[in-house]
């Protein structure tokens, strides 16, 4: 049997559960306990009930937490570069196959969520600019 990790982490909306898993039991099963929930947004760590946590439980969970933004903010450039994808799908729709009743149905909605997207990527791009020169 391979060797289980010392903690579990079971992912939620903005954080996880934390468990410490046990697999040296009596009867050869695998117990977990759950020792804190914690809240990868804010860097929340609360010890779940009475329990206190020690450097060890500490130390893993702050590793685990470094490593989850990492994913996440590989994740959110992912998805970025899938929507240029998608945008450039749509692009081929709009010219190849799109109907007049489709192209009606999705034009506004389509050209006002460009028009947002281009209004804050010119006003980030600007302030990254201005940023970089030098003040009078």
């Amino acid at each position: 049997m391979a060797e289980l990790p010392e903690y579990y982490f079971r992912v939620r909306e903005n954080g996880a559960a934390v468990f410490r898993v046990d697999s040296e039991t009596r009867n050869r099963r695998i117990e977990m306990d759950q020792i804190a929930v914690l809240n990868i947004r804010n860097g929340e760590i609360k010890p779940q009930g009475s329990k206190e946590l020690s450097e060890a439980d500490m130390a893993a969970i702050q590793d685990w937490m470094e490593e989850r933004r990492a994913v996440l903010a590989r994740r959110d450039i992912d998805d970025l570069f899938r929507a240029i994808d998608y945008l450039n799908i749509t692009t081929q729709w709009v010219q190849s196959k799109a109907t007049d009743e489709q192209l009606e149905e999705v034009t506004d909605a389509l050209l006002m969520a460009m028009h947002d997207l281009r209004s804050m990527l010119v006003r980030k791009k600007a302030d990254r600019i201005t940023k970089g020169q030098p003040q009078e």
